[in-house]
């Protein structure tokens, strides 16, 4: 793979701030039919939540979630790359860390998000992964 990050990448993704209450972010996943959300402040990313960082971190808590925000579910220790990176260098951080999506950052500012559904799409169409990420939602 020789292609840019840039070339494959979702432009634009969902950003909300820290403080965003943790029920106003899964409406959005469920609403934009989304897994992830960057949490960013101002245009500088400060953290990344899943669907399954709000069950595990918050709802498995039990109790009122509903002054619990987006900060204290996100992942802080981020790792990143660049639109100009080579994609084998993300698919490399996502087999090396585990990772299923990376936030993609030019000079400090949030640009795009790259997910393993987006290089499966890419470079492997036919395969379970491939097809099931170039599905469009099904409700």
């Amino acid at each position: 793979m020789t292609q840019a990050v840039r070339e494959i990448m979702t432009c634009n993704p969902v950003a909300v701030g820290p403080e965003t209450p943790v029920c106003e972010v899964a409406a959005r996943m469920r609403d934009e039919d989304i897994g992830a959300v960057l949490v960013c402040a101002g245009e500088r990313l400060r953290g990344l939540v899943t669907d399954r960082d709000l069950t595990v971190r918050i709802l498995a808590d039990g109790g009122d979630v509903s002054g619990r925000t987006v900060g204290e579910a996100c992942s802080s220790e981020l790792v990143t790359v660049a639109p100009d990176d080579d994609v084998d260098r993300a698919v490399q951080l996502m087999r090396g860390k585990a990772l299923r999506r990376l936030p993609v950052v030019e000079d400090g500012c949030v640009v795009g998000i790259i997910a393993l559904g987006d290089v499966a799409k890419e470079y492997d169409p036919e395969s379970t992964l491939g097809r099931i990420s170039a599905a469009g939602p099904t409700r």
